[in-house]
């Protein structure tokens, strides 16, 4: 690894820890795994030095129709040659807001910003300007973002940010109603995961009973039901991830796959929720960037024309099922969990994931990127053939993991 690590080294002296956040491999990944990559196209990865890697990363989940997409980059680059950032939003911004509210269901008006992180703080914004209200129901553990509010990982973050976050259970209707009970008539909305993802546990699907709970609470104490579909939007349905549950929520912030990689996030609402959008102000330099407006709208064409949701989801299916033969017929004990489309792979009795780790690493000499213990993804770049040929590497890293 001497590019990379020759780049680890100059990193070191210029950027604190070498790399920060989730994409630092020097604290979170196995020692084989490299830091730097020089090439992206589909669904594969090549490192600095010249390493390529069938990837189940997919940038963290941005890339969700392909790594390069022709199409994609296309209608990008033609909107950026015309204008991509002015003095006011060129008209991609409407037709992209009309676009969303046409295709999901609880959508009656829509707005962008640039990340996850912006997109669920407005939620919460948005529900406590029309309540008038403070507090918000966080589950344990869940992950909506690294802004203050939702950060309780690291330093640098006082309690008193978390004054106004009362923590429930995810899936636990016991946990859900004493947190709502104790905040009678303070509560502004409740904040739910598409499913419990929480990074190093093994992964839950809803409970529609939990799911048909949070929206009784919401619509007696009128609260908002916030929907966090940052991370499995547009990967479990075309519509928000609740829809199948016969759930709608009240706001849904989005991000991640919704422009397969352009810098763009979305929170759409109904229109119990408009009025309150227009009180609270908003906004950042290229929150109105047209590029990426344009990529999402060729992403949804993209998406919506090989049903991308059903087509990740029978690939996650056979990766699952030939996993899951390996590992019996290697003598390992696995979990997989989550949904297909955003699989997690966890060994038994592992609870630091060494075990985990060294699969991973084990795998990565094979050319494939998977990860010990954050949940994966799946793309529609991804073919039979990759998962064929993804097989063949976790075949061969059972097999020496012993």
């Amino acid at each position: 690894m001497e590019r990379d690590s020759e780049l680890k080294d100059r990193a070191a002296r210029v950027i604190p820890g070498g790399m920060y956040g989730h994409m630092s491999v020097l604290k979170r990944m196995p020692p084989e795994y490299p830091q730097f990559f020089e090439r992206a196209e589909g669904c594969h990865l090549w490192d600095v030095n010249g390493n390529e890697y069938i990837d189940y990363m997919c940038s963290y989940g941005p890339m969700i129709a392909g790594y390069a997409n022709p199409r994609i980059c296309a209608a990008a680059d033609a909107q950026r040659a015309q204008m991509d950032i002015a003095n006011g939003p060129a008209p991609v911004i409407v037709d992209l807001a009309e676009r969303l509210v046409d295709q999901v269901s609880h959508a009656e008006w829509a707005m962008f910003a640039k990340n996850g992180n912006d997109a669920t703080t407005i939620c919460v914004m948005c529900a406590r300007a029309r309540s008038d209200k403070p507090v918000i129901l966080v589950a344990k553990g869940a992950y909506h973002g690294a802004q203050p509010w939702a950060n309780y990982m690291s330093k640098g973050t006082p309690t008193d940010e978390h004054q106004y976050f009362q923590p429930y259970e995810f899936n636990n209707v016991t946990s859900l109603d004493e947190a709502a009970s104790k905040v009678h008539g303070r509560l502004a909305g409740i904040i739910v995961s598409a499913f419990r993802h929480d990074a190093g546990h093994h992964q839950e699907l809803t409970d529609p009973k939990f799911a048909h709970r949070v929206r009784e609470i919401c619509d007696h104490e009128e609260a908002a039901l916030i929907l966090d579909d940052v991370r499995a939007g547009l990967r479990l349905s075309l519509d928000a991830s609740w829809s199948a549950l016969g759930v709608n929520p009240d706001l849904s912030a989005w991000g991640k796959g919704i422009a397969n990689g352009e810098p763009l996030a979305a929170v759409l609402g109904n229109e119990l929720y408009r009025e309150a959008m227009t009180k609270i102000f908003v906004t950042g330099s290229f929150w109105y960037q047209a590029a990426p407006m344009a990529a999402a709208i060729e992403t949804l064409d993209v998406l919506n024309e090989v049903n991308g949701p059903q087509l990740m989801e029978r690939l996650g299916q056979q990766l699952r099922d030939g996993l899951y033969e390996q590992a019996q017929r290697h003598g390992h004990g696995i979990i997989q969990s989550g949904p297909p489309q955003m699989p997690t792979l966890m060994f038994e009795d592992d609870p630091r994931a060494e075990t985990g780790i060294a699969f991973c690493g084990l795998a990565a000499k094979e050319g494939v990127y998977l990860h010990p213990w954050h949940n994966m993804f799946l793309s529609t770049a991804h073919t039979e053939d990759d998962i064929g040929r993804t097989l063949e590497a976790t075949d061969e890293a059972f097999r020496k993991l012993g």
